[in-house]
Formats: C-alpha cells, sequence, structure tokens
C-alpha cells in the first residue's frame, strides 16, 4: 500500500481548510464549555438548594439533554425549531446552542456532586465564625467544590470535544468536515483521516495541558493532587 500524505500537506486550499476547521471546533468549543457552565452552575445550585419548582425544571432539563443523543439534539435545534418557532440562525450557531445545552446538562451533574462532597464540618466552621451563608458558600463551599470537580469537568469537557465532529452533519465547516471534503477530492481515505485522528489527539492534548495549568493556578493549594 503506498501513502500519499503530500497530497494533503502540498495542497494550500487543503492546510487551509484544516486550519479553519481546527479554529472552527476549538473555538465553538470553547465557546460552548464557558456558557455551558455558567448554565450548569445554576442548574446545579438550584437542585443543591433544593429551590421548589426551579429545581424539579433543572432536574428534567438533565435528564432530557443526557439520554438523547448529541446529534438528534443537533438536528432538532438546526432543523425542527426554526419550523416550530420561524427564525433563521447559520448553523455554527445551531450547533453552539446546541453544544452549550448539552454540555450544560453534564458539567450540572458533576458540579452538583462536587457541593455535595463539601463536608458538614466545613460549614459548621464557617458558621460557628458568624460568617453570612452566602458569604460562606462563596469564599468556603464554591471553592472547594469547584476544585473537587475541576479534573471531572477536564475530562469531560475534553470528551465533549471529541464528539463535536457530528457538527458536520448540518454543514458546520470544522476539522470533520475539512477532512471529508479533502477525501472526497483525493480518496485517500486513510492518509486523510489518520492526519484528522493526530490532529483530535494534540487538541485534545493542549486543553488537557491549558487546563490543568489553569487548576495549578486557581487551586495552589490542591496543585499536589
Amino acid at each position: 500500500m503506498e501513502f500519499r500524505f503530500f497530497e494533503i500537506y502540498r495542497s494550500e486550499e487543503y492546510l487551509a481548510l484544516l486550519a479553519e476547521g481546527i479554529a472552527t471546533s476549538a473555538i465553538l468549543t470553547i465557546a460552548a464549555g464557558f456558557f455551558g457552565i455558567i448554565i450548569a452552575t445554576f442548574l446545579a445550585l438550584s437542585r443543591f438548594w433544593h429551590i421548589p419548582i426551579i429545581a424539579y425544571i433543572s432536574a428534567c432539563f438533565v435528564e432530557f439533554f443526557r439520554n438523547t443523543p448529541l446529534i438528534v439534539q443537533l438536528f432538532f435545534f438546526a432543523f425542527g425549531l426554526p419550523m416550530l418557532i420561524g427564525y433563521e440562525w447559520h448553523f455554527w450557531q445551531h450547533a453552539l446552542l446546541a453544544l452549550t445545552l448539552n454540555f450544560a446538562a453534564y458539567f450540572a451533574e458533576i458540579l452538583r456532586s462536587g457541593f455535595s462532597s463539601v463536608s458538614s464540618q466545613q460549614k459548621e466552621a464557617a458558621a460557628s465564625l458568624g460568617l453570612p451563608k452566602g458569604l460562606a458558600f462563596r469564599k468556603i463551599i464554591f471553592p472547594q467544590a469547584i476544585a473537587s470537580s475541576f479534573f471531572s469537568l477536564n475530562s469531560q469537557f475534553v470528551f465533549l470535544f471529541l464528539t463535536t465532529g457530528i457538527i458536520s452533519e448540518i454543514g458546520v465547516r470544522d476539522l470533520t468536515y475539512a477532512g471529508l471534503f479533502i477525501d472526497s477530492r483525493t480518496f485517500r481515505s486513510f492518509e486523510v483521516f489518520l492526519t484528522l485522528t493526530v490532529l483530535y489527539i494534540l487538541i485534545a492534548i493542549s486543553f488537557k495541558a491549558v487546563l490543568t495549568w489553569v487548576y495549578k493556578k486557581t487551586f495552589p493549594w490542591r496543585a499536589f493532587i
């Protein structure tokens, strides 16, 4: 079998398409992760504090998005919801919405476990010092919950990044889209998808390295763990 990787790296068009795909996949993942963690924090807190009605709605949200395939959610937001309410967005915006809500559901469960993992002694110590509940939560419970959940959030973020290749199914020009386009022109499937595999691995490792650095800088008292 003859390998012809040069058909990829000698073409400026293919290299530019791969670079665009890397940027699109990375940016959408980061944006979805950012908005997802904000929504997840609200969902987790509503269940942790047992806020009436809101906690039930949050639980339904989490169960719905965790128990349906991401590709089904993606198609619904890209093709179904526009027909129901009559809006038109770019496909990358549909992808961002689906990824954000999917991220939020998984992150919410991780954060809720993190909040629950903080020992009651910590809360009792804060109360004995006369700290208001809001201040005790911000200064004691929340930082410890995030620190204990960070590596799970990190792993889930990377895992969800690796599933973003399905957004090419609605025409988003991500890294998988670039690979499929190049494959359809060169018919060198092995070389193309091996290249995609290496690129996905490198991006995933980069995400993990950056998030680990953030962890060490944000939680220096737990950096040795």
